[in-house]
């Protein structure tokens, strides 16, 4: 009697393939939603030399209004993760989604510094829920099995939208010759990904679904008063991981362009797009990071090599000794470093999540990500007032590895 084994893939039963669509489709509306917020982190930073030359401001003061946006959007994400454990994601993210249309109308006709720092304030209100909105939906309703690729895609979506901006932004006003042509484009997108949103609004309903981590351990799991996860060491490294990771981002983020302008004689308008550049390479970065961030138990060995790769690249190119247009190269190649950590950063954090405190414990680690650009941009500002652009990029070389340090201790502090 001769036994045959075949390597032949079952097809997928109905079940499963209803429950890959629900997935997919789930996954990719947060991509869309997280894209967008991303997309309004960037709403006036494009166009900072504009304001600079029409309203006569300096880099010090065009800083401060990132600062307003992320302080309003930190204390607010901190809050905003209680409301969503309380109220649900989804109504929440609608209203968001409401402020950055607002902030855009307000923007086009803003005429000086008080109506820009509206609508930063505005576009910070609207930022605030984002990650406890996001990763609340997506913990609920994706399956375990597909969940590091959620996090991949949450995290390109994001990277794709920091990338469009600047490009949509600074493409509108030089083809209209107007920024107010601009700033009604970004209302308009406002409208349109809200409408994408609500009629797949079932998609997004975290009502119908449940954690896997809180099924398992619910007949065991103790009740803790709300605040109870503020105490865990986990939840302020992963805090402070996010602050000074970010604050190498805002410098990059405001401030790359004019600093590569000033070291190497680019014009403006071609560095401007070096963000676009970084972004895209964090993309592409995160996609092969999802795929790395299940097959590791030592995530933060993965974010440490990554970022180390990226604080060098960073260094390279603000020591001045490359070409131009090199230099350029290698500043927005050192996105593929972050953008590898990116998946790793995610899942780090959701392991770190008592059972039902996820939206607390995102909303406190991601207000993280808020402090920092509200600390650095002034800080970064003033070191390009003061006349010092290489200070840009060795800045955000050691913010990144005081990021790798915070992410050890993460770990540590989980396997205790």
């Amino acid at each position: 009697m001769t036994t045959t084994t075949t390597n032949t893939r079952l097809p997928l039963s109905a079940e499963d393939a209803a429950r890959r669509s629900a997935d997919v489709r789930t996954i990719g509306l947060i991509g869309l939603a997280h894209g967008t917020s991303h997309f309004f982190h960037l709403l006036l930073p494009p166009l900072f030399p504009h304001f600079i030359r029409e309203f006569g401001l300096s880099y010090s003061e065009v800083g401060l209004l990132v600062t307003v946006f992320f302080v309003i959007s930190g204390v607010g994400q901190a809050l905003s993760g209680f409301l969503v454990d309380r109220t649900g994601a989804r109504p929440i993210l609608f209203a968001a989604i409401a402020c950055f249309f607002l902030a855009s109308v307000l923007a086009g006709f803003a005429g000086g510094f008080g109506g820009l720092m509206a609508a930063a304030a505005l576009a910070g209100l609207g930022n605030a829920p984002f990650h406890p909105v996001d990763f609340t939906i997506l913990n609920k309703r994706v399956s375990s099995a597909r969940l590091g690729h959620a996090f991949s895609v949450h995290g390109i979506s994001g990277n794709l939208g920091w990338a469009v901006s600047p490009v949509f932004l600074i493409g509108l006003t030089e083809a209209f010759n107007s920024v107010r042509a601009a700033y009604a484009g970004t209302a308009l997108l406002a409208l349109v990904v809200m409408g994408i949103l609500y009629l797949n609004r079932d998609a997004l309903d975290d009502r119908q679904g449940s954690w896997g981590h809180e099924k398992a351990g619910a007949a065991a799991a103790p009740v803790e008063h709300p605040m109870a996860f503020l105490k865990l060491p986990s939840v302020w490294l992963c805090f402070s991981f996010f602050f000074f990771t970010t604050a190498a981002l805002a410098a990059i983020q405001s401030f790359a362009s004019p600093a590569l302008s000033q070291l190497y004689g680019l014009p403006l308008g071609a560095t401007a797009f070096v963000v676009t550049g970084y972004m895209l390479c964090g993309a592409a970065g995160m996609v092969l990071g999802g795929f790395l961030v299940n097959r590791s138990e030592r995530l933060e060995r993965q974010i440490s090599l990554a970022m180390s790769g990226a604080a060098a690249l960073l260094l390279l190119a603000g020591i001045g000794w490359l070409p131009p247009v090199a230099a350029a190269c290698v500043a927005a190649l050192a996105g593929f470093g972050t953008g590898i950590a990116g998946p790793s950063r995610d899942m780090l954090i959701k392991r770190a999540s008592p059972p039902g405190a996820t939206g607390r414990v995102y909303g406190t680690v991601y207000s993280g990500l808020d402090t920092g650009f509200a600390v650095a941009a002034p800080i970064f500002g003033a070191l390009m007032d003061g006349g010092h652009p290489r200070g840009i990029f060795f800045g955000a070389a050691i913010a990144l590895m005081l990021g790798v340090g915070a992410a050890g201790l993460v770990g540590v502090s989980r396997r205790r």
